[in-house]
């Protein structure tokens, strides 16, 4: 045996167990192993979790709020002019090295698997896609990182970015990306949603759209992100991001998108931290939050997962980033509280997350991948509440990551 993390808590056990890891799987989950191993971790009574999940980070776009002028209106369209003015000059080797600096944090925090967005249209070209691709290669073995191919300024309104997108997926881009809302009308959003389509059944690729990410109630492109799910036979492979105007839909028609989601299989990833900030910034008091209506998901049954969006860039001013953060944040906003809504907020990034990305061999038991977060609390419960390090991440059998802190109240 490679690898023994002892006492630990797992989620759905009393009592603290064993975990027996041999090369990259888990052999063993017991309450004591007594073999030999070439190396032993003591939990102490610490839950251990798979792997965290980050399905939606701007990760091209990373740090800019260090380099770019402020947006000082806060919203959605002076954050894209911003970033444009330096996208044009956007160097692969410099946005993998931003990026780098984010995946390193976010491994540091415990995340294992991330999803990162590049945009692809005709201001930047391909440049922000190879920049994150760089960033895959740097990172192979600390962590799993799929690259979106992100339209962000639309498809129909930025013509020759079809095009892109599907070099883009030549190019190793591993999900189709979309902002079907950002279209001009209503026949173009759909437009732009079927182009998605075709380029994902042409390259067998999966699909992770941001939509109606906007406090119009009028803004109604995930109905057809739903209908075209089912219509093409892609049910569990499509995310939609945001999903902020659902918050603005009259019960009845938000009632029926509620089903259609969970009928299609599409994965809704509420961001909360960047929908808070960005949302309803024309509301006057009371403001609307801006965020879909997670309950709801949740009680119907569709999978919802919660993402990192950004990190200091011209669209939100924070962002560690840190699922735990994420969890605490959704835990909030969604007024998930109970003991078993902080469950479900777990879940938000790890088994539904892993559901979304389609990882089979996910979790803590006999024969699943051993990723693995010792985290510095003895529950669920404390993790969110705490925030604590992550005193060890394993990746693939192998530690990549450990905290080493020491905390003293000192005399009087």
């Amino acid at each position: 045996m490679d690898l023994v993390i002892r006492n630990a808590r797992v989620r759905g056990q009393q009592d603290p167990v064993d975990i027996a890891v041999a090369k990259d799987r888990i052999s063993a989950v017991v309450p004591t192993w007594t073999g030999m191993a070439g190396r032993e971790i003591d939990a102490a009574g610490s839950l251990v979790l798979p792997g965290l999940f980050n399905l939606h980070l701007h990760a091209d776009k990373a740090l800019l709020g260090a380099i770019m002028r402020p947006n000082v209106s806060g919203t959605l369209p002076e954050a894209i002019e911003i970033t444009n003015e330096f996208k044009r000059a956007y160097d692969p080797e410099e946005v993998a090295t931003r990026a780098a600096t984010v995946l390193a944090e976010g491994v540091r925090n415990g995340t294992t698997f991330f999803r990162l967005f590049a945009d692809v249209g005709t201001v930047g070209g391909l440049r922000a896609a190879e920049g994150l691709l760089l960033a895959r290669e740097k990172f192979a073995g600390r962590c799993d990182v799929q690259v979106v191919a992100f339209p962000q300024e639309g498809i129909v309104r930025d013509p020759g970015t079809a095009e892109l997108l599907d070099e883009a997926m030549r190019l190793g881009c591993d999900i189709v990306g979309g902002l079907p809302w950002y279209e001009y009308t209503d026949a173009e959003a759909r437009h732009h949603i079927d182009i998605c389509f075709e380029i994902a059944a042409r390259h067998d690729r999966d699909i992770h759209m941001l939509v109606d990410d906007t406090d119009d109630a009028n803004s109604r492109s995930l109905e057809y992100l739903a209908l075209k799910t089912m219509r093409e036979g892609f049910q569990g492979r499509v995310a939609a991001s945001h999903c902020g105007a659902m918050a603005a839909y009259n019960d009845v028609y938000a009632a029926k998108i509620v089903d259609m989601v969970a009928t299609a299989g599409v994965t809704i990833s509420c961001n909360a931290h960047i929908n808070l900030v960005c949302s309803a910034r024309l509301d006057r008091e009371p403001k609307r939050r801006g965020i879909v209506r997670v309950k709801e998901l949740l009680a119907r049954g569709a999978n919802v997962v919660t993402s990192q969006d950004d990190v200091n860039d011209p669209y939100y001013p924070f962002g560690k980033p840190d699922p735990l953060e994420c969890v605490s944040m959704i835990a909030h906003v969604a007024q998930l509280t109970l003991p078993h809504e902080l469950e479900q907020a777990m879940d938000m990034v790890t088994v539904n997350a892993a559901k979304c990305a389609r990882v089979a061999d996910y979790g803590i038991a006999a024969g699943c991948r051993a990723d693995l977060v010792v985290v510095g609390a003895p529950s669920v419960h404390e993790a969110i509440r705490l925030q604590p390090l992550r005193l060890h991440v394993i990746k693939n059998g192998r530690e990549v990551a450990r905290s080493i802190v020491t905390r003293e109240l000192l005399p009087a």
